[in-house]
């Protein structure tokens, strides 16, 4: 429930505190389920390859990715941020390349000057029953440009944040990016009159762009 109190994030005792989008949130602590999924299990697998890896490097490239953490501070919350450490930074970076399927680094990459994200906003069209998602796209991406994407969702909702990695951006045709085999594969196909939210990041040696967000509400068959 939202209530009046001083900023802070966090458990204490039964009840957990965030900030939410109105405001202060309070609520009780409830232990998350955990389905073991085959994407979940490999999230965690490769979390714990690189945290492991971490160890294997030399002290001079450790050191040489506690002076890159240092020029990266993290996402603000509650109005603070701070750098990150060497094996944070490490990690981050290491576990966004294993989701792609990409080389791992132990040579910190330099931050990349992004170039625009030429992807736009989501169309869903429903024909005979089938459903296609697709994005426009009015240039070519970037290699390994990460799609997300929530659960199909009521539509009268504003914003997600739960989104899941669904895979790389398909080359575009015809100005648009059919996604829909990336999304249906992981959640199904959605139903007419849900809402689906999309997230899309340009992602080079693991660095992340800022994501475009768009979504749309699949419509009943034509």
């Amino acid at each position: 429930m939202k209530i009046l109190d001083i900023p802070q994030s966090g458990k204490r005792g039964l009840y957990v505190s965030q900030g939410g989008r109105y405001g202060q949130i309070s609520r009780s602590l409830v232990v998350p389920a955990n389905p073991r999924t085959a994407s979940q299990l490999g999230a965690r697998r490769a979390f714990g390859n690189v945290a492991a890896r971490w160890r294997t490097l030399t002290e001079a490239q450790r050191t040489a990715w506690r002076a890159a953490a240092k020029t990266k501070n993290t996402v603000p919350r509650l109005g603070q941020s701070g750098p990150l450490t060497g094996s944070q930074l490490f990690t981050k970076l290491n576990c966004s390349l294993a989701a792609l399927g990409a080389e791992q680094v132990d040579t910190p990459p330099s931050f990349p000057q992004f170039l625009e994200n030429p992807v736009g906003s989501l169309v869903i069209t429903n024909v005979g029953g089938v459903i296609t998602l697709k994005l426009g796209c009015s240039g070519q991406p970037g290699e390994n440009t990460t799609v997300r994407g929530s659960a199909p969702c009521s539509q009268g909702l504003a914003y997600s944040e739960d989104y899941r990695i669904l895979g790389v951006l398909p080359a575009p045709a015809l100005g648009s990016c059919d996604i829909t085999n990336l999304y249906v594969s992981h959640y199904g196909s959605p139903a007419a009159g849900t809402k689906v939210f999309v997230r899309v990041n340009q992602n080079v040696d693991g660095w992340e762009d800022v994501p475009v967000e768009t979504s749309a509400i699949v419509p009943s068959a034509t």
